[in-house]
């Protein structure tokens, strides 16, 4: 069976790349005062903890024996202190580092949506739309625990570390490294599973990737899936998806809960070791261990696994973030191949004139969709573009429009290369309305309003009046505000199109493009439509591609697209009387018409 998009895993990464948890700390940085701020906070609360211990072994070693019970009540007013001021501590660092964590996501999250914003057409032609969103949401949202507090933690529980061995040693040298034994077994282990579990989180994430780009797809497409009963054969397809997320999951938490009881293990077996030889070196006259200080000792013992064991689930977290944050980056790092050139300047007021001068254009390197194509349209004509599916009619609209470089050879807007100039100000006077008539969830009124947030209610209606699609509007429950569902699914196709035809209008664009502007719309809404362009057309350079022929006979030109480039072009008289490929064009499309009015006369 042949493998789709949503099917196929990522490059995975084989190095750990330093650089990445290098970039995360520009994040981090612009919160660093606050960071500060709860890092005092826990370490001197941490500091003040670790006296309780000692507290424990002055009551059972002095205060006790000698039925000292003034100095127990101090002991014990200090030691409850102590808790208070870690209690409102935590609460401060819960609360703060919630912040600061949840800023750094979000700033992660506007700068990778910002970029997404700037990346050329053929980068979504490439890959799923539901990988792309699994990055912005699942992926960043996947770091939130780890920047909010990880970081912190894994700081304060390496100086609580140093506390506690200083602590440790202050007490008994030698049961001290005893406790300190362990540790060379847990380095061990950590090295031996270290690249398994990253490579193991990444997996898992293609997976997820590959899983969520399959749902997104099949939600947008539920229309065709009911429609052809593929509900059964797409269940089977989730289902195997599903089942390698869930497999690959399985892998990588058991490299995850591998590290808790490894730890937990190690801890117990020094416990045990400390707690036989304490007691017999304590037998012993001038051990210098006494039953407070075995206390005292045994409570620190559990101190001193408590953050190796969150160094430990830091360490694990890190290295899931780590195929996260390679996702993210790289998504970030995603070429911007249309961008101002450096000393880009502004596009002055359009006049209109427009020029391909030789050229040539590849979606795919060593295919060319456009060789060498030359032609020039005066300020406010009209040029009709025609010819056959995949010949490079929308490629030209679209390289007018700078949503993609040319290979070779100049696009001019009154004498000006286009690319000499921001895309912003080319675009901004420039109407264009695509095959695809995309309508965003919101009002009627505020899809119209798309282009031109500045517009009057007025101006809206005028536009919508101009396209036709004030009636339709109107007769809805709302009118201009009645709320349309995502991708406008409340809307039939021939409605969707007015709305965005509309939308074009009213960026009353120097230069307008029409991609298939009336494909969608029935013949008697055409003959309407047409009127009103007419008179939108008057004074504008505009393109329009049309597979019906019968609404650019009006047309100053006409070039019929084939092969890579233009074979013929005239107007429309001109070129029927030529007798080529678009007199045969449209004498099919002329029979056609005329077998239909029959049918529908005889019935």
């Amino acid at each position: 069976m042949a493998r789709n998009k949503y099917d196929v895993d990522e490059v995975l990464e084989d190095k750990f790349d330093v650089n990445q948890l290098k970039r995360l700390a520009g994040y981090i940085l612009p919160h660093k005062k606050v960071m500060l701020v709860v890092l005092f906070l826990m370490l001197s609360s941490s500091a003040l903890g670790m006296l309780t211990p000692r507290f424990f072994m002055a009551v059972m070693d002095k205060c006790i024996p000698a039925g000292d019970m003034k100095g127990i009540i101090i002991y014990a007013v200090l030691t409850t202190l102590i808790s208070l001021y870690l209690c409102i501590c935590l609460r401060i660092k819960i609360k703060l580092m919630t912040r600061v964590g949840q800023g750094i996501i979000h700033s992660l999250r506007y700068d990778i949506f910002t970029h997404l914003q700037e990346l050329p057409f053929s980068y979504y032609d490439e890959r799923p739309h539901g990988k792309i969103q699994v990055r912005v949401v699942n992926y960043v949202n996947n770091l939130s625990d780890l920047l909010s507090n990880g970081i912190i933690n894994t700081i304060t529980d390496l100086c609580n570390l140093i506390f506690i061995i200083f602590f440790m040693f202050s007490i008994n040298v030698r049961l001290t490294l005893v406790c300190l034994c362990g540790l060379p077994v847990l380095f061990t282990v950590v090295v031996l599973i270290k690249k398994k579990q990253r490579k193991a989180w990444q997996i898992q994430s293609n997976k997820q990737s590959n899983l969520n780009a399959y749902i997104a797809e099949s939600i947008n497409g539920i229309r065709v899936t009911q429609a052809f009963v593929r509900e059964e054969e797409n269940s089977g397809i989730f289902n195997r998806l599903s089942n390698n997320c869930r497999d690959a999951w399985m892998v990588a938490v058991k490299y995850l809960f591998l590290m808790g009881p490894t730890v937990d293990i190690i801890s117990t077996f020094t416990s045990a070791a400390i707690y036989v030889l304490g007691i017999t070196w304590m037998m012993k006259p001038d051990s210098g261990i006494t039953v407070g200080v075995l206390i005292a000792f045994t409570a620190y013992i559990g101190r001193f696994w408590t953050p190796i064991n969150t160094l430990a689930s830091f360490y694990n977290s890190l290295l899931t973030a780590i195929s996260y944050l390679e996702r993210i980056f790289e998504t970030i790092d995603e070429p911007v191949r249309i961008k101002d050139k450096e000393g880009a300047k502004e596009m002055p007021p359009i006049q209109g004139k427009v020029e391909f001068k030789d050229v040539t254009f590849s979606y795919e390197e060593g295919v060319e969709i456009l060789k060498k194509v030359n032609f020039t349209a005066e300020k406010g004509q009209t040029v009709a573009i025609v010819g056959p599916t995949g010949a490079g009619k929308t490629t030209i609209v679209n390289l007018l429009s700078r949503f993609y470089n040319v290979d070779s050879g100049e696009v001019l807007i009154d004498g000006i290369n286009i690319e000499d100039v921001t895309t912003r100000s080319l675009r901004t006077q420039m109407g264009v309305m695509m095959q695809d008539s995309f309508i965003f969830g919101g009002t009627i009124m505020d899809n119209i309003r798309y282009g031109n947030k500045e517009v009057s209610d007025e101006a809206v209606v005028r536009a919508a009046k101009t396209v036709c699609a004030h009636d339709f509007i109107m007769n809805m429950e709302n009118g201009y505000d009645t709320q349309v569902n995502e991708r406008g699914s409340r809307l039939s196709q021939g409605q969707r199109q007015l709305i965005s035809f509309a939308r074009a209008l009213l960026a009353d664009p120097k230069i307008l493009i029409l991609d298939e502007a009336t494909s969608s719309i029935d013949t008697e809404t055409e003959i309407l439509l047409q009127q009103g362009l007419n008179k939108l057309l008057e004074g504008r350079t505009s393109f329009i591609i049309a597979h019906r022929l019968s609404t650019i006979k009006n047309a100053d030109f006409i070039m019929y697209i084939d092969h890579g480039g233009i074979k013929e072009i005239g107007s429309h008289e001109e070129l029927l009387e030529q007798k080529g490929d678009y007199y045969h064009l449209y004498m099919s499309q002329y029979d056609f018409l005329k077998e239909e009015k029959q049918e529908e006369s005889q019935s």
